[in-house]
C-alpha cells in the first residue's frame, strides 16, 4: 500500500499512535514516520517489539519515542505524556487507536475501562500538548459504530458496545476542542483482515471472517487501513466529524 501522505508533509509534527507497537498502529506510524513526523511509538506490552519497529522508524531520520504504557492505569499514562512533554515539549497528532475487550482473563469490566474510560483519559492527559491547529482521530469499527442500529455476532457485542460508548464519549468533547482549534476525526471501517480482533472472532465463531468479506465484497487489510487513519489525520476534518471507510450497505445510519 502506497502511502497516503507526501514526503516531507510533516516534517516537524508530533505524532502519538496508541497502541502502535503491530498490527494497524504499526502500520500508521510508519506512513506518518515517513512523512517527516516525530512519532511516539505506544505499547503495553512486548517492550522488545516496540524498540524494532522504534529503531527502523529511526532509519528515516526523525525522533522516535518508545513509550511503554497500559492505558487503563492513569499513573502509567501521566508517565507516558511527561516524557513526551519533555522530549517533544507538544503533540500535533494524536490517533486513539488501541482498543481490546475480547481477550482472555481479564475483568468484567474491562472492554468499557479500555474502549471508553481510557481514551477519555488518554484525551485530557493530551491536551495540555494539543495546540491549535493540532488534530485527534479515533478508530473504531462498523460493527462498533452502527451498533445501535445494526447488530453485531454476539462474541464482539461487548466490545461494540463499549467502543461505541467511548465514541459517544469523545464526540461530547467535540464543541470543546473546536474551541481550541482542535480537529476531531471518528475513522470507522468493516472487519480489518489480518488483526488480532479478526482472529479472536474467527476462532470464537469459525466462518465469521469469510462471511463477512463475501457480504461485504471486499474487507481492508492492515496496511490499507492504516493508511486511511492517517490520511484522516490531514485531510480536512468532515462536516459530521466521521470517515467511512469501505461499503456500508449493510449497515443502517
Amino acid at each position: 500500500m502506497s502511502n497516503p501522505l507526501a514526503p516531507g508533509s510533516l516534517n516537524g509534527k508530533r505524532v502519538l499512535v496508541t497502541g502502535s507497537s503491530r498490527g494497524i498502529g504499526a502500520d500508521t506510524v510508519r506512513y506518518f514516520a515517513e512523512a517527516g513526523a516525530d512519532i511516539v511509538v505506544n505499547y503495553r506490552n512486548k517492550g522488545a517489539r516496540a524498540e524494532k519497529l522504534g529503531t527502523t522508524l529511526r532509519e528515516l531520520g526523525g525522533r522516535v519515542i518508545v513509550a511503554g504504557a497500559d492505558l487503563t492505569d492513569p499513573a502509567s499514562v501521566k508517565g507516558m505524556f511527561d516524557t513526551i512533554a519533555g522530549e517533544y515539549g507538544g503533540l500535533d497528532i494524536l490517533v486513539l487507536n488501541a482498543s481490546g475487550g475480547m481477550e482472555a482473563g481479564m475483568a468484567e469490566d474491562y472492554a468499557l475501562t479500555l474502549n471508553r474510560d481510557a481514551q477519555l483519559n488518554v484525551l485530557d492527559a493530551a491536551l495540555p500538548l494539543l495546540g491549535e491547529g493540532s488534530r485527534v482521530v479515533f478508530v473504531t469499527s462498523h460493527q462498533a459504530h452502527f451498533i445501535r442500529t445494526t447488530p453485531t455476532m454476539p462474541e464482539y457485542e461487548p466490545v461494540a458496545l463499549s467502543k461505541r460508548a467511548g465514541e459517544d464519549a469523545l464526540r461530547e468533547r467535540i464543541p470543546g476542542l473546536a474551541e481550541r482549534g482542535i480537529g476531531f476525526t471518528v475513522v470507522s471501517g468493516d472487519m480489518i483482515e489480518g488483526t488480532i480482533t479478526a482472529t479472536l472472532l474467527e476462532r470464537a465463531n469459525p466462518g465469521a471472517i469469510s462471511a463477512r468479506k463475501d457480504a461485504a465484497g471486499k474487507l481492508y487489510n492492515v496496511s490499507e487501513f492504516a493508511a486511511e487513519i492517517a490520511a484522516a489525520a490531514v485531510d480536512p476534518v468532515p462536516e459530521d466529524n466521521t470517515r467511512l471507510v469501505g461499503d456500508i450497505t449493510d449497515f443502517a445510519s
